[in-house]
Parts: C-alpha cells; structure tokens; sequence
C-alpha cells in the first residue's frame, strides 16, 4: 500500500470481471476501490447469465413434464401441467438480488471501497467518479458491453427489445421473432418455446448456429429447433423491425439487400451480438484510441497502451464471456503486482443453456484445419453419441453427441465439441486437458466412474487411438 496515491488499484465497472479482480487484489493486500454506476455484478448477474439461467431452469421442468412419453416410460404419469409466468419471473428475480447482496457484502467484507457513479479516466493514474476525483498506482478498466442493435430495427423495450428487457419475462407474447442464433437466440428459443410461444428465427448468415462447430449446429438443429415450434430463416437480413401490435419486420435477402418478404410477430427480442462500453471513459486524457469496433486493445497482460491502465472483459473483445472477465481480472492484478500472467484463451470453454446443453472447449473443426494448413499437421476427429451411454440410457436422454479435434501426428487436443445431457459441466474435463496440452493417447487411459455421462469423452478419447 502506498501513501502517495489514494489508492493502489481503482477498478472501473463491477460487472463479474472487475468483481474477480478486487477480490483477488484485497487478497493481494492491495488498498482497491471499484466503481459502478448502475447495479452491482453487472450484465452477467443482472441481465444475462443469471437471470437467463433461472428463467431456463423453469422452462426445462415444464419441458420435461410435457414430455408424456419419455414420463411414461420411466413409469410416471402427469395428468397436467401448468406454470405461472409471474412466478417464473419472480424466481429470476430473487435470484439475481441474492447474488447482487452477495457480491455487494464481499465488497464491504474484504476493504473494498465502492464508490457509486460513472467512472472515468481523469489522466495519468487518476479516475473521475461524478464530483470526485480519486488517484491510483494503477487503473482497470471493466466496463463490459451492451446489446447491438443494427441499423433499421427500431427498440421500444415492450414489443421489440433486447436479452435486457427479456429477462424480465413481463409476457409471453404467441408470435416472437429472435434475430440471431448465437446463445441468446439459442436459449430464449428454448424459454419461449417450452412456455407455449411460437417462434421465428431470423440468421444473416447461411446457415444456423455460425460460431458452432458445424457437426454440433447440425445436430442441434436437428434436437432444438425442427421438433419444436421454430421457423426459420437463413441468409436473411431483418433490414428493419417496425415495434407496436404487431411488429412488421422487412426481411431482406443478405446479399442483394432486397426485401423479400414482410412477417407481422406479436414481438421480437434482437439477439444479434454484443458491443463495448468503450465510450465517455477519458480514454483520451491518457491518449489511448480503440480500434474500429470500439473495443480497447490489451496486450497479452492486459496492459493498453497507457502506463498502469489496464483492461479486461467485454470491453477488450477477448472471447466475451463473464468467466474469461474473471480470468482476465486476475491476470490483470497478478502482473500489476510484479507476477507475470497471461490466459490461456485456447482453454476456455463455454456453453449454451438449452435442453439438452451444449458445451464447447478449443477449436472447431475447421479452425483446427486452418491452423492445420498454416503449421503443417494433419487433423483428426472422432465423434461418439449419447445413445450408446448407459447414463443417458437410463435417464432416457439420448439425444446428443461429443466430437473432439486432435493433431494426429502428436495427438496434441485442439477442441471438444457436445451437445447432451449435462453438456456444460462434462466440458471442463475437456477444458483441464487442452489446458495440459494433453494426447488423446494419454487420455485414452484414464478412468471414468462408470456409469456417467462423462464417459462419452472417454469413448472417443479411445475411439482416437483405436483402442
């Protein structure tokens, strides 16, 4: 700690990421204040993550229980089922202010001042917080990120609107459009349709499912999208989205950007991506410019270009999810205090909360055949299935696969691929070994607790190697 600086470390924005680096800094015995204009935990407590994590647990139950025939099967009858929207919301409610209380009192627990205002740079080490002007040794920056709203799509937060606004669930509207089909698309698809609603799904692209390995996205067409009520659309822009009762939507063909069609929905939640608070921060009294998407450029230690500021989380554009924003508040802190750190970004796994789950870890498929043609190596796969799980058997969940990427001439895992059964807690066993660097030969011989969904791995693991 330091008397010449009011403060060791200021960190702007207490979203998931600025909140993993002031704990670690308190551990760190850093004197750390963090500032926060709006609610405490951001996006990922109060609008994305958690929220939308809750609203998919109720879904997932009434899903499960309309299913009469799997029920059956399993020797279980449901007369009937019923749900209330009000009380599905109140539980995403509740839960998003048990954790904000939680993370709010760690704070208060650790030292940690919270100073409440918008934040910005105020030049070299020092931060403006509305008529307060603080200085510290060193400055991160964790504003986070906000929906993207492309041009021609007009918002009224009611009939049209973004993830913000539908978390609240404050209708279920019969007719909605989701343009996009990235997690958010994916997972409302999955709340809206389980809750009785139709759909339209509305893709730029050509295909469904862009930033999925395509052996998933086919798959996951085929599980969640074609047996429930979704239409869809591919290689279609929304050139404009008209809000009232009922939204017109002017559908273009992505390429000529003619109007090819106009659909009338009862709503539309626009899920097409997510861009960086980057704005109104005092970049400039320390002369740092982002680039031409709005994000801040951070070395491979989080540093920008400034002396002692620092960024992390959405606003770099590193891989925008809330766990790599703790990772990379660590790491921020870690080399602030002298300890070089880096993250491992190939590690990092993600998933989409649908039912069933999918988890993904590395490189698809045609990442790895493209750094393949760079390096010089040849890329193998092998894909195992659900159906052939004695765990997914018994639970009558057999619907899903795992695929994983390797070099097969060291055996070095690239990537892991699963849509199934608990998808997103199977992943990080794939997570640790691309994280060792591992060889599908070395992790052909570990063991499994038999019988588990996690043997799916282990399978093709020993698929890769022929055993």
């Amino acid at each position: 700690m330091t008397d010449t600086f009011d403060f060791d470390l200021v960190i702007v924005g207490a979203g998931v990421g600025g909140h993993g680096a002031a704990l670690h800094a308190a551990a760190c015995g850093l004197k750390t204040a963090i500032v926060e204009s709006g609610d405490m935990g951001g996006t990922c407590v109060n609008r994305g993550c958690i929220p939308s994590k809750a609203l998919l647990a109720a879904a997932g139950k009434v899903r499960e229980l309309h299913d009469r025939h799997r029920l059956q099967a399993l020797g279980i009858a449901v007369e009937s089922v019923s749900f209330q929207r009000e009380t599905i919301a109140q539980h995403a409610h509740k839960t998003v202010s048990q954790l904000r209380e939680a993370l709010t009192k760690s704070f208060a627990r650790l030292g940690i001042e919270v100073l409440r205002g918008h934040g910005r740079l105020a030049g070299p080490q020092a931060v403006q917080v509305g008529d307060r002007r603080v200085t510290a040794r060193d400055v991160i920056l964790a504003t986070g990120s906000v929906p993207f709203v492309p041009p021609g799509i007009e918002l009224d937060g009611q009939t049209v609107f973004t993830s913000d606004q539908a978390i609240a669930l404050e209708r279920l509207p019969q007719w909605v459009a989701i343009i996009g089909s990235g997690y958010i698309g994916l997972e409302f698809s999955d709340i809206y349709t389980a809750l009785g609603c139709e759909v339209t799904m509305i893709e730029a692209l050509d295909h469904l499912m862009p930033g999925f390995d395509p052996d998933i996205a086919k798959q996951a067409e085929r599980i969640l999208i074609q047996p429930r009520d979704i239409e869809t659309y591919t290689g279609t822009l929304a050139k404009r989205v008209i809000p009232g009762s009922p939204v017109v939507i002017e559908l273009a063909d992505a390429k000529t950007k003619e109007v090819v069609e106009v659909v009338e929905v009862d709503a539309c939640l626009v899920a097409t991506g997510r861009v960086p608070v980057s704005q109104d921060l005092g970049l400039e009294t320390v002369g740092i410019a982002p680039n031409r998407r709005g994000f801040i450029e951070v070395d491979e230690h989080l540093a920008t270009t400034a002396p002692h500021v620092w960024a992390i989380g959405d606003v770099t554009g590193r891989m925008m999810l809330a766990h790599t924003a703790s990772a990379q508040g660590i790491a921020a802190v870690e080399n602030i205090c002298g300890r070089p750190a880096t993250v491992d970004y190939h590690s990092i796994p993600a998933a989409a909360f649908t039912h069933p789950e999918i988890g993904f870890v590395g490189l698809t498929e045609p990442q790895a055949k493209e750094r393949a043609i760079a390096e010089g190596f040849p890329v193998g796969t092998a894909r195992t299935y659900f159906k052939g799980n004695s765990k997914a058997l018994a639970e009558l969940e057999t619907d899903g696969l795992a695929k994983i990427v390797y070099r097969q001439d060291t055996g070095e895992l690239l990537g892991v691929h699963i849509l199934g059964l608990h998808a997103s807690d199977i992943i990080h066993e794939a997570a640790g070994a691309i994280a060792q660097r591992a060889r599908v030969q070395d992790l052909a011989r570990h063991v499994h607790a038999h019988p588990t969904l996690s043997e799916v791995l282990d399978e093709a693991y020993k698929k890769a190697v022929g055993v």
